[in-house]
């Protein structure tokens, strides 16, 4: 199926598609700190700009979406138009998150990984991350 609006109209919509900030991501946040933990926000002078670093504890939490990032969950669906695109820049995305993921455990930092489609279910969302994040006190 073609797309139907201009260049222009379609420039507009993907202006909107946020990269920080998200829902999701405002959602973790909001349940970390009412676990008790403080953060900073993307730090960019560490690999990949983490969405949020827990820097006594070495950790860092990546929220990520689950069709910009390839989750395999089966709530995201790749475009029927161009799709070769779209799954090259998936996989694109998929490997840069492993070597993002790969540079900061070289540094010596946990990586927490949240997916969009976690935060639909805020208690289990909670319980898993005061799990993982008590595994990570000194």
């Amino acid at each position: 199926m073609a797309d139907n609006i201009t260049s222009a109209e379609r420039s507009r919509v993907m202006r909107c598609v946020r990269s920080v900030d998200t829902r999701p991501e405002r959602m973790v946040r909001s349940i970390v700190h009412r676990l008790g933990y403080r953060f900073r926000l993307h730090v960019r002078e560490l690999p990949g700009t983490p969405d949020m670093v827990l820097a006594r504890l070495r950790t860092v939490i990546e929220v990520r979406g689950c069709f910009w990032h390839g989750h395999a969950c089966g709530q995201c669906r790749i475009p029927a138009t161009r799709r070769g695109y779209w799954l090259d820049k998936i996989e694109r995305n998929r490997r840069r998150n492993a070597r993002t993921s790969r540079a900061l455990r070289r540094a010596g930092w946990s990586v927490l990984v949240v997916w969009e489609c976690e935060t639909r279910q805020p208690q289990r969302l909670s319980a898993r991350l005061a799990r993982l994040l008590a595994r990570s006190l000194p």
